[in-house]
């Protein structure tokens, strides 16, 4: 905490319950008054636009009602406001206004009054530009060397960069690898636009190459075109900092070096204007904003720092001059001329506190009253220390990053119907199927205190769906319950790989603390498949070894069985509504289950169903060691032709873009001859046309997990320090084949068979080796029923992770299930 205070010279306080961030300040000389008095523009995210005037009597004071010199509410959200010569034919300022959808550049002027009332203030709209992409920020300057004039830069959400002379669009680009949109500043002395990408690298783009690059309403022509005509964006230099930027500038007190200031996330950097680094300082606080504002001694800069401490720091290059404390944190800070008195502080927090203040130095002293002086009782002292040490080594053993709260404060609880609708709610479902059903889920949240700013979300694992998965709420007052209702249902044309839902309900305390509470719920089986006739044959088989008696398959799957049925006792059938067959056998003279079906990727739902059903009925008999296990080998050969087949549709549709980008010139101009003929709406197979032609076949999955495995064999999995200095890459392309993933996988299978572990505890050297049975290699069915046994134990594997061995098996010479058994 610093020991001086910021001189509070006139504040106000803006509306109620606005918000605001660093683009909604400005201070300029808006109305052209020539005085060289600044005046102070605030913008919020309501929509209102404010102009003030500070006249205090005496430092301190708070606004006068002749202070606001404008007031107005515009339509939409003001996400920036700037002060430039926007206006063709005349260099007086105007003020530009970003909106989401929207640029707008008003001319501010004023009105002497007659009469008492005073000077009269109005905006006059001189254009005004509707984007069509969101706009995320701007820039401006005198892009390409012009003179006497501003021109307009907007970056918008999906990154492209739409450039405004002045009344004009003139072109937009898209920036190369772009993710999300960072900081963005424009530099006159090199004619660049600088900006921080989600790469955490500053990157600097000429104007000149962003004039003359390939148009980003072109990016649908054909390759041979791209080449033909335009030249690509490249990046003039780049510099990898590390770490997300808060904000961006670019100063020039010297007319011969400009400076580019970097306010990251935990570093303040300062660059030349060609990338090097002119300095950096280790900030040991959250800062919140940041201007460079003057250069007091030759070949230095000063700047302000605002933190989260409601701290204003001033450094001259990285060596810190003065600190002072704020009432707000800021989240914009400008300075300013007022009333002849230069180098006022302007400051904005998020929820609309303005002030403009000045660094004085009169302390604000605290003087500690004096305490009665008493003897110290040692074993007392003793006791205590005990106690407060149980307490934190209690306390350390849960290892919780975040401290969990109390039950009893607010709780959610989802409740799923055990039967399905009597009239299904799927709604767009691309199952084909004549009834898709659906399942109702209950959500109820229950609070003991009042929570603000209450908002639920539900989740299920596609290709589930659900008929509304956000429900926003007022501010639940205490004792309070709400309860949601909505339905599930299969959207997907193939099965889910799970059928577990979340829901997550996110809120503030009455302190403003987040806090976040959720339940998990599970769907039923019946809301993917339905009950079939078993089958006899099938390509894939799985055995379930447990070590408890077999239990009967109509008191598992009651709602899969008729009760009457003798033969569903040991044997059922499960039909999905998007995939295939599957049979489920249980052995009369075993403790085995027997999973087939025609389709590999199918048998996991239901081996997944039968062990957590399996655990459900052995747990209500108060039994605590039963175990699920597989002695098997891994079907890695089953599992890459899956792979393969999927890989294999990702290229057909790749080919068939290819071949859609070179009629799409064709498709475009038949679109316009025909939009001449229906001027008032596009017909329908066009607009079809247009979401083919627009949408790709984007399956990043061979990429994804090839590069997960990649990460854990130079990481967890790694035999030397050789294998962990190997980088990656940090840009995912389609891969010309699936072998370099399959030996991953197959790699990934043998280092854990020889004892590898998915962590980097400490702990990880004092495990015990993992023979996985069968290596990595595939064997037939009819090999492992027909095996003999194998009198040394070997290590099996559990599906909760625990190890047990395999005791000598009798013979299995015999086929695992009876002939009888099958259906």
């Amino acid at each position: 905490m610093s020991l001086f205070k910021a001189r509070d010279w006139w504040s106000t306080t803006l509306g109620e319950k606005e918000e605001f961030d660093q683009g909604c300040l400005c201070v300029a000389d808006v109305d052209n008054s020539g005085s060289g008095q600044d005046k102070i523009i605030v913008g919020s995210y309501m929509g209102f636009l404010r102009i003030f005037n500070p006249h205090p009597v005496k430092p301190g004071d708070g606004m006068q009602a002749e202070d606001l010199l404008l007031e107005v509410q515009l339509r939409e959200p003001v996400l920036q406001v700037e002060v430039g010569k926007f206006v063709s034919g005349t260099e007086l300022l105007h003020l530009a206004v970003l909106h989401c959808r929207k640029l707008c550049v008003y001319a501010v002027s004023g009105t002497l009054g007659s009469v008492e009332h005073g000077n009269q203030y109005h905006i006059k709209l001189m254009y005004e530009h509707n984007l069509q992409r969101t706009a995320c920020n701007m820039t401006y300057g005198p892009f390409g060397g012009v003179k006497g004039r501003d021109l307009i830069c907007i970056q918008s959400m999906d990154g492209m960069l739409m450039l405004f002379e002045q009344e004009s669009y003139a072109f937009g680009r898209f920036l190369p690898g772009f993710l999300l949109p960072g900081p963005l500043t424009y530099s006159s002395r090199t004619d660049s636009f600088i900006t921080v990408s989600s790469s955490r690298q500053v990157e600097s783009y000429k104007y000149q190459v962003l004039a003359f690059a390939t148009d980003a309403d072109e990016r649908q022509e054909t390759e041979q075109q791209k080449h033909s005509s335009g030249k690509r964006l490249v990046v003039d230099w780049v510099l990898n900092i590390g770490e997300q930027a808060l904000d961006i500038r670019v100063v020039s007190f010297n007319q011969m070096i400009s400076s580019v200031f970097v306010l990251g996330e935990r570093n303040f950097f300062c660059l030349k204007d060609n990338g090097q680094i002119r300095f950096m300082k280790k900030l040991d606080y959250n800062p919140s904003c940041f201007l460079p504002y003057c250069s007091v001694t030759e070949g230095t800069i000063n700047t302000l720092i605002g933190n989260h401490n409601n701290m204003l720091l001033v450094y001259q290059d990285v060596t810190l001059k003065w600190a002072t404390q704020l009432p707000h944190t800021p989240v914009a800070v400008k300075v300013c001329s007022l009333q002849d008195m230069k180098g006022l502080i302007v400051t904005l927090s998020d929820s609309g506190h303005l002030q403009c203040s000045y660094l004085g130095t009169d302390p604000s002293v605290f003087q500690a009253p004096k305490v009665e002086s008493r003897e110290i009782n040692y074993e007392e002292l003793d006791r205590e220390m005990k106690e407060l040490q149980k307490i934190i080594k209690e306390a350390t053993k849960t290892q919780d990053i975040l401290p969990k709260s109390e039950d009893d404060d607010l709780k959610v609880t989802a409740e799923v119907s055990f039967h399905l609708d009597a009239i299904s709610q799927a709604i767009d479902s691309e199952v084909k199927a004549e009834v898709v059903p659906s399942v109702t889920v209950k959500i109820t949240v229950q609070s003991r205190l009042a929570v603000q700013k209450p908002k639920l979300s539900v989740c299920v694992q596609p290709p589930l769906a659900l008929t509304c998965d956000q429900f926003i709420f007022n501010d639940i007052g205490p004792a309070v319950s709400k309860t949601v209702v909505l339905s599930a249902f299969l959207k997907g044309n193939c099965p889910p790989a799970e059928l577990e839902g979340n829901a997550i309900f996110s809120y503030n305390t009455p302190t403003g603390v987040p806090r976040v509470a959720q339940c998990k719920f599970r769907l039923p089986l019946r809301l993917i498949c339905f009950p079939a006739q078993p089958s006899k044959t099938a390509n894939h088989k799985l055995t379930i070894d447990t070590n408890k008696p077999p239990v009967s398959l109509v008191s598992l799957f009651p709602d899969f069985s008729d009760q009457s049925d003798e033969d569903q006792v040991n044997s059922l059938g499960f039909q999905f509504l998007a995939g295939s067959r599957i049979t489920l056998l249980a052995s009369k003279t075993s403790q085995r289950y027997r999973i087939q079906s025609d389709q590999l990727e199918d048998i996991w739902l239901i081996a997944n169903e039968l062990t957590l059903r399996l655990e459900e009925h052995f747990k209500k008999q108060n039994c605590k060691d039963f175990l699920c296990t597989f002695s098997g080998s891994i079907p890695l050969q089953e599992y890459f032709e899956c792979i393969d087949h999927h890989f294999e549709l990702r290229l057909n549709a790749e080919k068939f873009q290819e071949l859609l980008s070179e009629r799409a010139i064709q498709f475009r101009a038949i679109e316009r001859r025909l939009l001449t003929r229906f001027k008032d709406k596009t017909p329908a197979p066009l607009q079809h046309l247009d979401t083919l032609l627009e949408g790709t076949y984007r399956q990043g999955w061979e990429e994804t997990v090839d590069a997960a495995i990649s990460y854990l064999l130079r990481t967890c999995l790694s035999k030397s320090s050789k294998e962990q200095a190997l980088t990656l890459t940090s840009q995912l392309s389609m891969p010309k084949d699936t072998s370099r993933l399959k030996k991953h996988i197959t790699l990934l299978c043998d280092r854990l068979a020889k004892g590898g572990c998915l962590c980097l505890n400490a702990d990880t050297n004092t495990q015990q080796a993992i023979i996985m049975p069968g290596g990595c290699t595939t064997i037939p069915e009819s090999d492992l029923e027909e095996r003999t046994a194998v009198q040394d134990p070997t290590p099996i594997f559990t599906d909760h992770k625990h190890l047990t061995k395999q005791k000598s098996k009798p013979d299995l010479s015999q086929s695992i299930l009876d002939e009888e058994e099958k259906p």
